[in-house]
């Protein structure tokens, strides 16, 4: 098999490693810049260069380019550290979730700003006593004639203080078991009623933010799907959250500082750099399997708990070679102590592999 990219894709990826060099320069370099590297602008340059949306239909304002295409740029983007974040959201999982589930007045009212990186939006789902379990989400909102109130917490919510909107997971009914009730409502962050904390975490990082929703009316005509049976519709979010390249590269600038910076004369510091760059081209393989629809239904949870778990040896890769120089660099200390999170945020390590034992490989359930 020929593993080669085209002419065309090589000079996509020459293309999309220059703009994320300029981003950088002029931006900063940001450790996980999909969603600590915020830039409104450079979202906006995003969308001038047509990478914002590019496997969406062409109906809804997309370029139905190849999911390939999309990952390159991703790939060039977030390895350098070029901030992406202000429309990652959006384009990784709010536009396809509109296009495959929303209305179309919810298309041609929220598309058009997602495609020109004018808005951005954060994610709903994590509750403070809810965990890992989405079934026991207890935010509730509630029919009142043409609106729905809304009234509960939610916990984690990156970039929930600069948001435009909220695409909330919520229950509109507890009948049934857990995972029926649960709807998905795009709800404007300007809303009287909603309350924004946000969450210092232990580098100093603001995205994480606990939202407070107090009697928040929301038109319902911001219902996305069959009001109580969204389950599915968020488990196909977390898909696109779990299988894709920023699960794999948020450190590699860290990986490349450290291996320049290793001595290289000890024949066990070349086979770490060989064993991390190995694993880096497994974990690569993976995503693009995702990408091209070739793996298993869920298997990307397989993809996220490899490719996060190869990050956390990244980082430790990089402070056994850096030491003590490490705390001379605000960034790469930044990056070496926020590995510990790979493996949590988007589901943990334990759930993902509970997922591919459960839901891949057909294993049976622990009794009780």
């Amino acid at each position: 098999m020929d593993f080669a990219l085209s002419p065309e894709l090589l000079d996509l990826r020459d293309r999309a490693r220059a703009v994320a060099a300029e981003g950088v320069a002029r931006f900063g370099r940001h450790n996980d810049s999909w969603i600590n590297g915020f830039s409104k602008e450079f979202a906006r340059v995003m969308a001038d260069e047509g990478w914002i949306g590019m496997g969406w239909p062409t109906e809804y304002g997309g370029q139905a380019r190849s999911p390939i295409e999309r990952l390159i740029v991703a790939e060039e983007m977030i390895g350098a550290g070029a901030p992406v974040a202000a429309m990652w959201f959006a384009d990784r999982q709010m536009g396809p979730a509109l296009i495959a589930h929303g209305t179309e007045q919810q298309k041609a009212e929220f598309l058009p700003k997602m495609l020109a990186g004018e808005t951005t939006w954060c994610i709903g789902m994590s509750e403070p006593d809810a965990g890992s379990d989405l079934a026991s989400i207890s935010t509730r909102a509630v029919r009142h004639g043409s609106d729905f109130v809304i009234d509960g917490q939610k916990i984690w919510t990156s970039f929930g203080h600069v948001a435009d909107y909220c695409y909330l997971i919520c229950r509109t009914s507890n009948e049934g078991p857990p995972h029926r009730g649960v709807s998905e409502i795009i709800v404007p962050m300007d809303m009287p009623g909603i309350e924004v904390c946000p969450i210092t975490d232990m580098i100093a990082n603001r995205h994480f933010c606990e939202i407070y929703f107090t009697g928040v009316r929301v038109p319902a005509e911001n219902l996305v799907g069959a009001e109580g049976d969204a389950f599915k519709q968020t488990m196909a979010q977390l898909a696109h959250e779990r299988g894709g390249i920023d699960r794999l590269v948020s450190n590699r600038a860290l990986f490349q500082h450290a291996g320049a910076k290793a001595d290289r004369s000890d024949p066990r510091v070349r086979q770490q750099i060989a064993r991390l760059e190995s694993e880096y081209r497994v974990g690569r393989l993976l995503v693009y399997r995702e990408a091209l629809g070739q793996a298993p239904v869920g298997f990307s949870a397989a993809t996220k708990a490899f490719c996060t778990e190869y990050e956390q040896r990244v980082a430790q890769f990089a402070a056994a070679c850096l030491g003590p120089t490490a705390l001379l660099d605000d960034q790469w200390t930044r990056g070496i102590c926020y590995a510990s999170s790979y493996t949590i945020a988007g589901g943990t390590s334990n759930v993902m592999r509970n997922i591919l034992g459960e839901r891949v490989l057909g294993l049976p359930r622990e009794p009780r």
